[in-house]
């Protein structure tokens, strides 16, 4: 099986950028086998679709405004994950809903999808997420890393299991 962890959104728009970060915070503190690829996907759309080809499973990490209070950690499968795009948060979500369509028309959607997020404070121009979100990013990246391992994959932490203080948009 062949998973791709993608991380969206814009790190100049203060909670959007959590997928980044996220990104970021596992590159830093876990070690993935060969068949698990992370990828910091920023705002591209479509252009990715080269990335999500061939693969098996597609795990995608956004901001996801839900009506939750701040820093409340979510999961959405299946089905879901195009719907969850259509519905704009940002200019960036636009385009992965065009890259999940396109991929759906050209048959090379992975036959499983999962989007993990964390519901926004500040969704507006800045440099840094929330503490609301900050808080939730932990347990946002061990469900991640519970979904990998659940599929029976080994993930090695690297770290002291701790988040950077700041990443490094933040310092």
């Amino acid at each position: 099986m062949r998973i791709l962890i993608l991380g969206v959104g814009s790190i100049l728009m203060r909670d959007e950028g959590l997928g980044v970060l996220a990104i970021e915070e596992m590159e830093r503190r876990f070690r993935f086998p060969d068949n698990v690829e992370l990828l910091d996907g920023g705002t591209s759309g479509i252009e990715l679709l080269s990335h999500i080809r061939d693969r098996d499973y597609l795990i995608v990490i956004d901001a996801i405004k839900a009506g939750h209070p701040a820093g409340t950690v979510l999961r959405v499968e299946g089905e879901d994950v195009p719907a969850r795009f259509r519905m704009r948060l940002s200019p960036h979500q636009l385009g992965i809903s065009d890259l999940l369509a396109a991929a759906s028309l050209t048959d090379e959607l992975p036959g499983r999808m999962v989007l993990f997020g964390i519901e926004p404070k500040i969704i507006e121009v800045g440099i840094g997420i929330s503490d609301e979100v900050r808080s939730g990013m932990e347990k946002l990246l061990q469900a991640v890393i519970e979904e990998i391992r659940t599929s029976g994959f080994v993930v090695e932490d690297v770290s002291q299991g701790t988040m950077a203080v700041k990443s490094r948009w933040e310092r």
